[in-house]
């Protein structure tokens, strides 16, 4: 099935540019939305998988299991389209095998450490997934829940609309969480996602999403240039769970404030680069107001020409540089994924916030909206 989309009639349909597609009668247009079976999750729900395309020939596919991005297809400086995230080319090889790649992750991303935490008085317990800590929500986070999928119009650009309610208990985590993730590929070359959650008793929540990306194509992204946006990051203890200090990055190879190489300082001797085996620390992000729409992170490669810029509402970002891929799984064309050979930017609340007073509060409360915003934004130079 495909969706043509007439952005006149799109920005006549209300708040923020978005409806329901009610109406097929649409004009001939070059945004488009399709979609088609992408085989069963493990308990038999069919899974789907829509392909959102822009008027500039970008391209992104998501698969209703667990929200993925398994492919986005962006140009370089050539006008050459080319896919941009690691992944596989079947749903299989997401069930069986996946390091998060492209997905959605929650109910809290990042690590909470020993897999416990107190809230309003009460121990919770999580599985230690990622021993000694509780990662990415858990055995069955929401990476790999079939979400239930509805198509937007939106003048800005084709979106997809993914829901799914985590049940009081699942996962260890208190309260039904209500989560509506809106993914929207932007007339100006954006993948944008919107993230809208609420609960009906005080939970924690912290949402955010883990694309692998390798701009050049295949093989390691060192040479890829990056600035981050942040003075201080959150250096972490022998279990990769944050000491609860926000460090000045300056004078150290967590300094991105000015652009650098992947691989300038990624074999440093530094305590913090030895811990994470390379990057995989959180840095404060630059924020002049809580919860301010952020330019946070920009990632270039010189020999595509490729840019993306990272914006976010959240006060932290995870920069990862896929450390822990060690050949063992081959993904996309017959590509066996080794170390290095993609890196994530992940906006978040800091990693362990439940149990760090002193960090921003992931707690939501009922009669709260939590609600957080990612862009990732492609350019060429």
């Amino acid at each position: 099935m495909q969706i043509k989309i007439q952005p006149t009639l799109a920005a006549l349909t209300g708040l923020g540019g978005l409806c329901l597609i009610g109406c097929a009668t649409m004009a001939e247009s070059k945004m488009t939305i399709s979609h088609a079976p992408f085989g069963q999750a493990p308990d038999g729900t069919p899974v789907q998988l829509y392909t959102l395309r822009n008027s500039r020939g970008s391209e992104a596919q998501i698969c209703t299991y667990g929200g993925i991005v398994t492919s986005l297809k962006v140009a370089d400086k050539h006008g050459k389209f080319g896919d941009v995230v690691l992944g596989y080319d079947t749903l299989d090889g997401y069930i069986e095998k996946s390091p998060h790649f492209g997905c959605l992750v929650g109910r809290y991303g990042n690590r909470i450490a020993k897999g416990k935490f107190t809230l309003n008085g009460k121990e919770y317990t999580l599985a230690v997934n990622n021993p000694p800590n509780s990662l990415h929500g858990g055995v069955m986070g929401f990476d790999k829940v079939v979400w239930k999928a509805k198509v937007l119009v939106s003048s800005t650009g084709p979106a997809l609309e993914l829901n799914y309610t985590s049940k009081d208990g699942e996962e260890g985590f208190p309260g039904n969480l209500k989560v509506a993730a809106t993914y929207t590929l932007t007339e100006d070359n954006a993948l944008r996602l919107d993230f809208i959650a609420t609960t009906d008793a005080d939970t924690v929540c912290n949402l955010t999403h883990h694309s692998y990306f390798n701009f050049a194509g295949k093989g390691e992204v060192l040479g890829h240039v990056v600035t981050i946006h942040a003075d201080r990051f959150t250096p972490v203890d022998a279990n990769m769970i944050p000491t609860g200090e926000l460090r000045p990055v300056k004078g150290t190879p967590l300094d991105f404030t000015k652009p650098t190489s992947i691989g300038a300082r990624i074999n440093s001797d530094d305590e913090q680069i030895k811990l994470g085996g390379g990057y995989d620390h959180n840095w404060v992000v630059n924020q002049a107001t809580p919860g301010q729409l952020t330019h946070a992170a920009t990632v270039t490669e010189p020999t595509s020409g490729r840019v993306m810029e990272v914006w976010t509402t959240e006060p932290g970002i995870q920069f990862y540089t896929g450390n822990f891929l060690d050949g063992s799984i081959t993904g996309k064309g017959g590509w066996t994924y080794q170390a290095r050979n993609g890196f994530c930017f992940e906006p978040q609340h800091f990693p362990d916030s439940p149990n760090q007073p002193s960090f921003p509060t992931t707690v939501l409360k009922p009669g709260q909206t939590y609600q957080n915003t990612i862009i990732y934004k492609f350019s060429v130079r």
